[in-house]
C-alpha cells in the first residue's frame, strides 16, 4: 500500500479524521501530505507495513464521509479504544516525529544542521579481502571492542575487528527510528528477519521487530551504543563492586562482589576519560570514589532546570554536582565542541562533539594497522586443545562465509549476543558451548530499573540549548531505607535528563491526565514542553540466576542459527528500591518549585534492553563465573570477553565508562600474557 494506491474517498476520510486529531489553531493542522508521507514510510518497511494497513482499516470502520467537526470528534471519542489509540499515536508521530515536522517547529525544536560528523573516515575491508589469520580477532566494534582493538593494534598486534552492523548511521533524522523513541525502528542496523523469544510469567512469545518491548536491542553499528548514547560518563562507585558484602544476598538473587575493586579499575577509568574524552567537574559528588586528577575538559554550561534543582536539593540536604559527559565542551583532538543542539540520545551526533569509540580510538586502531570489516557476523568460535583457534564468519548481505584463524579471540557483541555466540559455539569438546561447563553463560542478565519523577513548573525550565543533563546526586546510590528504617538494597544516581525530542515528550513526559488529541492535545504539548522538569534515576538491579539468555530449541534466524531466548523478571528488592528512589526524586522536584509532580511506572519485567549486562560475569571461581578477573574465559587461554557481559553487578550509574575501562584492562592483560 502507498498513498497513490488509496482511492480518493479513502484519502478523504483519512484527511477528515486526522485533521480533527491534530486540528488547526495558530499552527496548521496535520496535513494530508504529512500523514500520507508517514504512512508511505511505514508501508515501505516490511515489519511496519501492517501498522499502516491497520490505520486505514480503523478509519474505514468509522464510516465517515464528509461530516462536520462535531460529528467526527464524537465518532473518534466513541470508537474502539484500541483503534483510537492507534490513530492518536499515528497522528502524533506524523506531526511531531521529524526535525522538520510541523509540531516540532511549533515547539521550537531547532537541532543543528547537517549530517553526522564522525571525524576521520573509517576505512573498511570486505570479507573476501580479509586475511586467513590474525593475532587477534575482535568481535564487535562498540565501546569494549573499539578500546581493545586500539590498545592491541597500537602495541603492534595484527587485529581484525568484525562488526555486524554498518560503518555509519543513516543520516535521516527521523525521530521515530532511534533508540529513545523506538516507534518504528532503531536507526542502527538490526536484521529485520532476526526473531527473539521472550519468556515471562511462564509464557513465551516470538518477537520479530527489534524495536518492540522485549526484544531488548542494542545498537548494531560501528561504535555500538557509543554512537547513539547520552554520553553519561560516570565511574562506578566503590560500593558498587562489593554489593554482597554490604547488603547480603537476597533470597532468589545472585548478588555477589566483583573480583576486583574500584581502586583496581581507577587507572583504567582515568585512561578512558582522557583518551576518549570526558567533560565535567568531580566536585560536589561526596559519594564518588577517589581520583588522581579531574576531567580533561570543563563541564558544559548549566541551565535553568539545573539551577532550580540545585536549590531544591539544598533544602533536602542532597549533595549535587555536575554530570560528566563524553562530550567535547571545548574543541579537542581535531573535533569541534558540542553544538548544544539537544538532539543527542538515540541519534548520531551532527557536530562531531560527542565522543564514542567510532571517532576516537577506532580511527587510532585503523591508523595502527587494524582491519575493520562491517556487515559481517560471527556464527561460531572454533576450538583447539586448551583454547580457541578461529572464528566462522558470514557476510550478512550475500550469506558467504569463511573461517578466519586467530591467536586470540575477544568477544564484545553485547551481553545478549556474546552469550548467544558462546552458547552456539558447540562441539564434541564443548557440548554446552564455550565457557559453559558450569552452566553460567547467559545467566544473571540484567540492566537498570529506570525510575522517573516529573514536575510541571510555572515558567520555562527546559527546551533551550542542550544537551540538558547538568545536575545529579549520588546520595541515593547506596544507604537507602524505608521510613521504618528497613534497609533497601542499592539505589541509583538521580539527575536531570537530556533534552527531549518532541515525540519523546509526547510519549513519555505529558502529565498522566493530559489530553493527547484535538485542540486540547496541541495545547498540552505547547504548554508543557518547556515547563516540564524530569529527574531520572538509574537504579542498580539485583541480579537473578534465572534471568538469562539461552538458545531457543525451535526458532531460527535466516542463517539457521537458534534464536536468543530471553527469560526473567525484576527482583522484588529492585522494585522496592526503585519505588523509594522515585519517591525521593519526586520530593526533590517538589522542593525545587514544581507546581505539580508525578512518577512514571516502575518496571517489573526483564530489564535487559538499555545497559544489558552480566551474562558472562567475571570471578575467581569457575563454578560461579564465566571469565577470570581479567576477562579471560575459564579453561581457554586465548578467549576473552570485553563488554558488559563481564559485570557482576551493573552499578548505580550508567555503565559505558566501566565497559571501556574494563576493556582497557583486559587488553593490557592480553598483551602481558602473549
Amino acid at each position: 500500500m502507498t498513498a497513490a494506491d488509496l482511492p480518493p474517498p479513502v484519502r478523504a476520510r483519512l484527511r477528515v479524521v486526522f485533521e480533527r486529531l491534530v486540528p488547526a489553531d495558530e499552527w496548521r493542522a496535520l496535513t494530508e501530505a504529512e500523514l500520507l508521507a508517514h504512512l508511505d514510510r511505514l508501508a515501505d518497511e516490511a515489519l511496519n507495513r501492517s501498522e499502516a494497513e491497520a490505520v486505514v482499516a480503523a478509519v474505514e470502520r468509522l464510516g465517515l464521509d464528509g461530516v462536520d467537526e462535531v460529528t467526527v470528534d464524537a465518532a473518534i471519542g466513541a470508537m474502539d479504544p484500541d483503534d483510537r489509540d492507534l490513530l492518536v499515536r499515528t497522528a502524533a508521530r506524523a506531526y511531531y516525529g521529524r526535525d522538520d515536522a510541523t509540531g516540532a517547529r511549533m515547539l521550537g525544536w531547532s537541532p543543528a544542521a547537517g549530517g553526522e560528523r564522525i571525524g576521520p573516515e573509517l576505512r573498511t575491508t570486505s570479507l573476501v579481502q580479509v586475511r586467513d589469520g590474525y593475532d587477534v580477532v575482535v568481535l564487535g566494534a562498540g565501546g569494549g571492542g573499539g578500546v581493545v582493538a586500539c590498545v592491541l593494534a597500537e602495541a603492534g598486534a595484527r587485529v581484525l575487528l568484525v562488526e555486524r552492523g554498518a560503518a555509519a548511521v543513516a543520516p535521516d533524522r527521523d525521530h521515530l527510528r532511534n533508540h529513545r523513541s523506538k516507534a518504528h525502528g532503531l536507526g542502527t542496523t538490526i536484521g529485520d528477519d532476526e526473531p527473539r523469544v521472550l519468556e515471562e510469567d511462564g509464557a513465551a512469545r516470538v518477537i520479530d521487530r527489534p524495536w518492540e518491548p522485549g526484544w531488548h536491542a542494542g545498537a548494531r553499528v560501528v561504535g555500538g551504543g557509543t554512537r547513539v548514547y547520552q554520553g553519561l560518563a560516570w565511574r562506578f562507585l566503590p560500593d558498587d563492586f562489593r554489593m554482597a558484602s554490604r547488603y547480603g544476598v537476597p533470597d532468589g538473587s545472585s548478588l555477589a562482589d566483583w573480583p576486583l575493586t574500584y581502586d583496581d579499575l581507577a587507572p583504567h577509568y582515568d585512561w578512558v576519560e582522557w583518551e576518549v574524552g570526558v567533560c565535567g567537574d568531580p566536585a560536589g559528588h561526596r559519594a564518588a570514589g577517589p581520583r588522581d586528577r579531574g576531567y580533561p575538559m570543563p563541564p558544559l554550561p548549566g541551565d535553568a532546570e539545573g539551577e532550580r534543582l540545585r536549590a531544591g536539593a539544598q533544602l533536602l540536604g542532597l549533595a549535587t554536582g555536575r554530570v560528566p559527559l563524553l562530550l567535547n565542551s571545548v574543541p579537542r583532538d581535531g573535533r569541534p565542541s558540542c553544538g548544544t543542539c539537544g538532539g543527542c540520545v538515540g541519534l548520531p551526533c551532527r557536530t562531531g562533539g560527542r565522543n564514542g569509540t567510532h571517532n576516537t580510538v577506532l580511527p587510532r586502531a585503523l591508523a595502527a594497522g587494524a582491519t575493520l570489516v562491517t556487515g559481517t557476523r560471527a556464527t561460531a568460535i572454533t576450538t583447539a586443545a586448551g583454547g580457541v583457534d578461529g572464528v566462522h564468519v558470514v557476510d550478512e548481505a550475500s550469506g558467504a562465509g569463511r573461517h578466519v584463524r586467530a591467536g586470540h579471540v575477544v568477544v564484545a557483541c553485547g551481553a545478549i549476543e556474546t552469550a548467544r555466540l558462546l552458547l552456539a559455539s558447540r562441539s564434541d569438546r564443548h557440548p554446552g558451548g564455550l565457557g559453559n561447563a558450569s552452566d553460567q553463560v547467559g545467566r544473571h542478565l540484567q540492566g537498570h530499573a529506570f525510575a522517573s519523577a516529573f514536575g510541571l513548573f510555572g515558567d520555562e525550565v527546559t527546551g533551550g540549548p542542550g544537551p540538558g543533563a547538568t545536575i545529579a546526586t549520588l546520595d541515593l546510590a547506596h544507604g537507602n531505607a524505608l521510613e521504618d528504617g528497613t534497609p533497601l538494597v542499592g539505589g541509583g544516581v538521580v539527575g536531570n535528563e537530556l533534552r527531549k525530542l518532541p515525540i519523546v515528550h509526547w510519549q513519555w513526559a505529558l502529565p498522566p491526565d493530559a489530553q493527547r488529541w484535538g485542540l486540547a492535545g496541541k495545547a498540552a504539548m505547547r504548554d508543557t514542553y518547556r515547563r516540564t522538569g524530569h529527574l531520572f534515576a538509574q537504579v542498580q538491579e539485583v541480579p537473578r540466576p534465572g534471568n538469562r539468555v539461552a538458545l531457543d530449541p525451535e526458532v531460527r534466524d535466516r542463517h539457521g542459527l537458534p534464536a536468543a531466548r530471553l527469560a526473567g523478571a525484576t527482583h522484588p528488592e529492585t522494585v522496592r528500591t526503585a519505588h523509594h528512589v522515585a519517591a525521593r526524586a519526586e520530593a526533590w522536584m517538589a522542593a525545587s518549585g514544581a507546581d505539580r509532580t508525578w512518577i512514571d511506572g516502575i518496571p517489573t519485567g526483564l530489564l535487559a534492553g538499555t545497559h544489558q549486562a552480566g551474562t558472562c560475569r567475571m570471578g575467581a571461581d569457575p563454578a560461579m563465573s564465566v571469565t577470570d578477573p581479567d576477562g579471560r574465559v575459564h579453561g581457554h587461554r586465548n578467549l576473552w570477553v570485553a563488554d558488559a557481559s563481564l559485570h557482576v553487578t551493573n552499578g548505580s550509574v550508567s555503565p559505558a565508562l566501566t565497559v571501556m575501562a574494563l576493556a582497557h584492562r583486559t587488553a593490557l592483560r592480553l598483551l602481558a600474557g602473549r
